[in-house]
């Protein structure tokens, strides 16, 4: 039934492909003319040699190889840009940081544009990354605005930078056939390093604190509880693309199916994409017509966040099965006196969970826009463009809990059914005029515009039904948001030689409306300026200097978003009085039944968006025809009035609320070069390298509070509400706030010794410091390519230096773990060394260097050339992904977002085999 479904989802796409394939017969339109490289800057384009602000294009053909979310594309490619993985979960995606981060608690991510419709910042339920659901075999280029003069074009979105996404176009001329499949494995990098059974054995029999009682728990068995849940997983990616051109209708017809098998067991990820690109032109070129339709069905299987934490813990003496029918026949902690006949305190079967829960969901995502550019007749240099779009995406899913295992035998069972559903439209109208005056030798391009973008949510009340007839459902939730735009910008190209730039946009939101519009709109204004020195006669006439360009550039830009309230609800009115349903749990009592009450919702009315103020220089260069080219930028962020969820003073609604609290600055250099030591009619190498250096300190915090005033964040696992990191004045955002750990003279720890930082004789938490953080000292890319005949081959790599990582498995083991609970809990490695009798989780011998050396992509291929007929082509190739990492980390994956290990799903290493075939 499943792959029934599959089929006619797809099949109107197929009967479509096969109408354009018999429309065509020959070309459209001869070989189109090679055209001067351009670069996406916002509202309209500029020649490469021309840009004044900091702007980095990527195209397909330096895109990394195998890549199955967006941002995988362009990971380790352009300086400023660090890309981490969310998980090693299929589907999963990345997260994405333009020089560094911008806010405390507001979002960090930069805004994407796809093919001119911006997207929003709000997650979906049932998808891990609604990137994801775009299929990256479609895109064409990445154009990535880092600084305030390029983004300011943006307004109140942009202080992370831009990414604008162009997708692939059809260019007239003969029909074009492309099919490409790829076949892969995926296996695990490693193993959490945890005890084996006779090591176990050896640690609780040792144990002082363990008796009698706890050492007669151990079992007989040698279980390696995550060889259980870690398998060799398949994968296939299929895309099929038709361009050409009928008529004079360019068009590019796409079609994708993508299959990927998560290493823990269960855990799948399935995409259908379909992507039409129409662009014809009328009235004698005058209008130009853009139709940019996709559409994406993704199924996905998640493994529960327990598993991979339950396979790190779980007691490797003893066996997977108990030998008996209780909670499925799987092997768990008992406990005689609960009610349930489990030890609720005991860590589940690995195995149980992932046989015990099934939680799947379809997602249904459509993205099209039209863009109309309409070049007057009776003024040519004044175009008219209006682009109208809509995004939609709808959600479904189920998580069951069997009622014969573990978890769901307190429910006997359980079916929890969600969805949700966004709507967001835009139009955007603006007027461009470009013209060459050359009577003052000076080009001009002036773009003046207004834009409507409204963003729609609606998540229904989740049902959740159980065995025990006590049964729940969540309140609906609905809202919008809403952003108006006017912006403007001119350049100025002086002698072609000198260039100016300004742009301004003032941004109306409704996410700060406090029933006056007080604090509604807000005004961005960016500025920048270029001089190619290489157009100047001094250095003209050097042939050895190519392209020699100064950069300078300053600029505003906004900040508004915020954390969700709850799951992927948004906070679009935190600045509003209103009243709002309680949550579940939260009801009022009348007699036996409890009923959801109207209470007041707790808000700021002064509460305005964050705004970062950029600057930066630069540097462009290229020598002997661009052979060896590159750039330099040096930049400054100052951003005031940061959101934060911080403490208020009595007599509110709550003691806590979102409030402009501080001030950072972050100063950074990055650099890029690029060399091609070898270029002949046979062969070609390229070879690329880049390199980010940022450093953000936090300036300011809430007024009037002293030097130790502090804001925890970082939650960990162990204890409760633990939190091992904290914003500070002076300090990194995210600096990990621990104690000095005591070392005795052998270089051990000694259990529960601190250094008494003050020197004040009592060891408290005014000993604690601020040692590293998750920001790197330096982040750096590597990718060559080589080209031989019919041969080619390419490899990236990363390597992130000074990057921190607190290991929380590591900090969760101790002594404790085999005496306490009635039950036996693995440790890790390094517990039978330190001894601990109690974990330590604010030691900072658990902050570990976590600097790493990755080698992303190696692949290989062989190009056969027309072994079918004249015209057509056809590639084998290899590859490997996540080759190895270099690191000194204990734990299996140095490069963990948010720098607490803590259950992470490890990133895959993935052999793949392809072709590519074409006519």
């Amino acid at each position: 039934m499943k792959n029934f479904t599959t089929v006619l989802k797809i099949a109107p796409a197929f009967l479509l492909a096969s109408t354009v394939i018999h429309a065509q017969k020959k070309d459209s339109l001869p070989q189109e003319k090679k055209i001067d490289e351009v670069v996406l800057i916002g509202y309209g384009k500029q020649k490469k040699s021309d840009l004044t602000g900091s702007i980095t294009s990527v195209t397909a053909k330096d895109f990394n190889g195998g890549a199955t979310s967006a941002g995988q594309l362009i990971q380790g490619k352009t300086p400023g840009v660090q890309i981490t993985n969310n998980s090693g979960a299929p589907g999963s995606g990345t997260k994405i940081r333009i020089r560094g981060t911008s806010s405390l608690s507001g979002e960090n991510s930069p805004l994407i544009v796809i093919d001119g419709v911006p997207q929003d910042f709000v997650g979906m339920n049932g998808v891990s990354d609604p990137l994801s659901l775009i299929n990256p075999n479609d895109i064409e280029t990445f154009d990535i605005l880092k600084d305030a003069s390029a983004t300011a074009i943006y307004g109140n979105r942009a202080s992370n930078g831009v990414i604008l996404v162009t997708t692939k176009k059809g260019t007239a001329g003969k029909f074009k056939l492309n099919f490409s499949t790829v076949a892969s494995v995926s296996t695990k990098m490693g193993k959490v390093d945890v005890l084996n059974a006779q090591e176990f054995r050896d640690f609780v029999n040792g144990n002082p604190y363990a008796s009698a009682n706890y050492k007669s728990k151990l079992g007989n068995a040698n279980t390696d509880w995550q060889d259980q849940i870690y398998q060799a997983a398949w994968g296939t990616d299929n895309n099929v693309a038709l361009s050409g051109g009928i008529k004079g209708l360019p068009y590019r017809l796409s079609l994708g199916y993508n299959e990927q098998n998560g290493i823990v067991r269960s855990n799948s990820f399935r995409r259908t994409s379909v992507g039409l690109n129409l662009n014809p032109k009328f009235f004698d070129n005058h209008l130009s017509v853009n139709v940019n339709l996709k559409g994406t069905f993704t199924d996905n299987r998640f493994v529960d966040g327990e598993v991979i934490k339950a396979a790190t813990y779980f007691d490797p003496t003893q066996p997977v099965y108990s030998g008996n029918s209780n909670y499925g026949g799987y092997y768990e902690w008992l406990d005689p006196g609960s009610a349930t006949g489990y030890n609720v305190n005991g860590n589940k079967n690995p195995v149980g969970l992932i046989n015990g829960i099934r939680d799947v969901s379809s997602v249904t995502r459509g993205l099209g826009n039209i863009q109309l550019d309409y070049k007057f007749h009776f003024l040519p240099d004044l175009h008219f463009n209006v682009n109208a779009g809509y995004d939609y995406t709808k959600s479904d899913g189920h998580k069951f809990k069997d009622g014969n295992l573990r978890a769901g035998f307190e429910d006997k069972g359980s079916s929890n059914f969600y969805s949700m559903e966004k709507k967001n439209k835009l139009l955007e109208t603006y007027f461009n005029y470009v013209k060459n005056i050359s009577a003052i030798d000076t080009g001009v391009d002036i773009t003046a515009g207004y834009s409507y973008q409204d963003f729609n949510i609606l998540i229904p009340g989740a049902v959740t039904y159980r065995g025990t007839n006590i049964n729940s459902q969540d309140l609906n939730f609905e809202t919008r948001n809403t952003l108006i735009s006017f912006y403007g910008r001119a350049i100025f190209t002086i002698a072609n030689k000198y260039v100016i730039s300004g742009s301004v946009r003032k941004d109306g939101s409704s996410r700060f409306f406090n029933g006056t519009r007080d604090n509604v709109w807000g005004v961005f204004p960016g500025v920048s300026l270029a001089w190619k020195l290489n157009e100047e006669n001094f250095i003209k006439n050097i042939s050895s200097i190519s392209t020699l360009k100064l950069r300078a550039g300053w600029g505003k830009t906004g900040q508004q978003e915020l954390p969700a309230l709850n799951g992927n609800k948004p906070n679009n009115y935190p600045a509003f009085a209103a009243y709002n349903p309680s949550y579940q749990g939260a009801g009022y009592q009348f007699g036996n039944e409890f009923y959801f009450m109207y209470r007041p919702a707790n808000y700021n009315p002064n509460l305005t968006w964050e705004t970062t103020t950029t600057k930066n220089l630069g540097l462009d260069f290229g020598f002997n025809k661009n052979r060896i080219s590159g750039s330099i930028d040096v930049f400054r962020k100052d951003t005031k009035d940061l959101l934060v969820y911080a403490d208020e003073a009595a007599g509110g609604l709550s003691n806590a609320s979102w409030q402009n609290v501080g001030d950072m600055k972050n100063e950074g250099i990055e650099g890029s070069i690029t060399v091609i030591p070898v270029k002949n009619q046979n062969t070609t190498w390229e070879v690329s390298f880049n390199a980010t250096h940022y450093k953000p300190v936090i300036t300011k915090l809430k007024d009037r509070a002293d030097e130790s005033f502090n804001m925890e964040v970082g939650g960990i696992e162990g204890g409760s509400g633990n939190r091992i990191q904290a914003h500070a004045v002076g300090y990194a955002p995210n600096s990990f706030w621990v104690y000095q750990q005591v070392y005795d003279t052998n270089g051990k720890p000694v259990d529960g010794a601190f250094v008494d930082r003050n020197g004040d004789g009592i060891i408290n938490t005014k000993d604690m410091y601020y040692y590293k953080s998750t920001t790197p000292d330096a982040i750096l890319g590597f990718s060559t390519k080589v080209s031989h005949k019919n041969w080619d081959f390419a490899l990236s790599a990363r390597a992130v230096l000074g990057n921190y990582v607190y290991n929380n498995a590591a900090s969760n083991s101790s002594l404790q773990s085999a005496s306490t609970n009635e039950y036996l809990q693995n440790v890790f490695a390094t517990a039978p060394e330190y001894r601990f009798a109690v974990p330590q989780y604010k030691s900072d011998i658990y902050v570990e260097n976590a600097s790493f050396l990755r080698l992303d992509n190696i692949n290989v291929g062989y190009n056969f050339g027309e072994v079918f007929s004249k015209g057509s082509n056809l590639k084998i190739y290899a590859m490997a992904q996540n080759v190895f990492v270099i690191t000194k980390y204990s734990g299996v994956d140095p490069e963990v977002f948010g720098g607490i290990d803590n259950g992470y799903y490890q990133m895959p290493r993935i052999y793949s085999l392809g072709f590519n075939f074409q006519f």
